[in-house]
């Protein structure tokens, strides 16, 4: 079992998982940065839980848009997006998690580098009147290009939520469907990555570890059901500036202020 790693500390990871997966400031970064200020070591262990527990969350969107994955157009428009995050994805794993997983300089690089491009967008982009509305509207190539560019955030901080739906604003489709269509791509990728992981990794995890990751998943479930219809009802009405500001703060008081 990870040395200093409680049931407590699955807890506070469940609910910072449940809060930041569907945000665009980067749930994994938030993962990395708590188990530090934590002082969980960082074990395969941990670095499977930060992926794992990502699962909880997406649970909840499956409850909540279960009509949408009974509908093939839906279905098919996902396959579309998630072939790139699967190809980049599987090449690219061992390498982001060996060298890149729990770099602080690269992680916390890329809050600031995100941040200034939630501002930036909101500040020059103008969404078009024919921008699409519905998830069924997406085309074959939007979505394509909408997993082209989630499968950026496979680099820690970058934010899988946050990438692709800055992908679906600049290829026409409009905040709210691009929104929600992150929702329901973050199903087969993070389904896929954490069955991935498991796989490779979960034969050495002892009975205490997987009680941890029990932990973690049923709060991070509880927690995102909250969240997600919160953040639907916030990007109605405000732009993304304000997590592109948290972003670049929260860097800055880290790298300042903690390290």
């Amino acid at each position: 079992m990870a040395a200093t790693m409680t049931p407590l500390d699955s807890v506070i990871l469940g609910i910072v998982e449940g809060v930041t997966e569907f945000l665009p400031v980067s749930s994994t970064g938030h993962l990395i940065l708590t188990g530090h200020l934590l002082g969980i070591p960082v074990t395969d262990f941990f670095k499977t839980y930060e992926v794992a527990i990502q699962l909880g969350a997406i649970v909840a969107v499956v409850i909540l848009y279960w009509r949408s994955f009974l509908d093939i157009q839906v279905l098919k428009r996902l396959a579309a997006a998630f072939i790139p995050t699967a190809i980049i994805g599987f090449v690219l794993y061992q390498f982001i998690k060996d060298y890149l997983f729990e770099n602080m300089q690269v992680l916390l690089a890329s809050f600031v580098i995100g941040g200034i491009i939630l501002i930036a967008l909101e500040l020059f982009h103008k969404e078009k009147e024919d921008a699409h509305k519905s998830v069924k509207d997406i085309t074959y190539l939007q979505a394509f290009l909408i997993g082209l560019a989630q499968s950026i955030a496979i680099i820690p901080g970058v934010s899988r939520s946050g990438a692709s739906i800055i992908g679906g604003l600049l290829v026409g489709v409009s905040r709210v469907a691009v929104v929600e269509f992150s929702f329901l791509l973050a199903v087969p990728t993070i389904a896929a990555a954490t069955g991935y992981d498991m796989l490779k990794n979960s034969y050495s995890f002892t009975m205490d570890e997987f009680w941890l990751l029990a932990i973690g998943f049923i709060t991070s479930f509880v927690v995102a059901m909250v969240v997600i219809r919160v953040f639907l009802d916030f990007i109605r009405k405000y732009t993304f500036i304000p997590f592109g500001i948290y972003r670049i703060l929260l860097a800055l008081v880290f790298f300042f202020v903690i390290l």
